[in-house]
């Protein structure tokens, strides 16, 4: 059991900001593989999900795909998450039909009602880390996101 929690920021440009504990018990080697892709704060434009309900998704940017992602286990899968639960996902090339590339994502889910579901169905996803502080706030922004289209989302180690 892991003893000292690690953190993360998310932060919208201009605000608001939420803070996350990495899951070590249940996905220690997602989030030891995310943390240390994390060594710099990363950003990218953020967009809504269209199938999964309350979650927004950002793309891991090459800066910090700095593990294999095929070498991750199914830690701590599940399909239905919590309000607030960070999730990986990896797809590689042409799993579907059109994409030729790679998706490093992570899947931030920001209320109630979520589910991990999309073109090619149910997906199990690794829940590597849950907001613990700012959720409310920050979950209004994510439902903006809706509406107003791409937002700017850093996220960042806390130390």
């Amino acid at each position: 059991m892991s003893t000292t929690p690690k953190r993360i920021f998310l932060e919208f440009e201009g605000g608001p900001r939420a803070e996350a504990t990495l899951l070590l018990d249940e996905a220690p080697k997602t989030a030891e593989a995310i943390w240390s892709a994390l060594e710099s704060p990363v950003s990218d434009d953020v967009m809504h999900a269209m199938y999964a309900g309350p979650e927004i998704m950002f793309g891991l940017p090459q800066s910090a795909q700095t593990f294999d992602p095929t070498a991750l286990p199914a830690e701590n899968q599940q399909v239905i998450p919590a309000a607030g639960d960070l999730v990986w996902f990896f797809q590689p090339k042409e799993l579907m039909a059109g994409l030729d590339f790679e998706l490093w994502e992570v899947g931030i889910f920001y209320g109630k009602g979520g589910r991990i579901f999309g073109p090619l169905g149910w997906t199990p996803c690794t829940i590597w880390a849950s907001i613990t502080s700012g959720l409310e706030e920050f979950a209004a922004a994510c439902q903006q996101t809706r509406t107003i289209g791409l937002k700017r989302l850093t996220i960042g180690r806390i130390e």
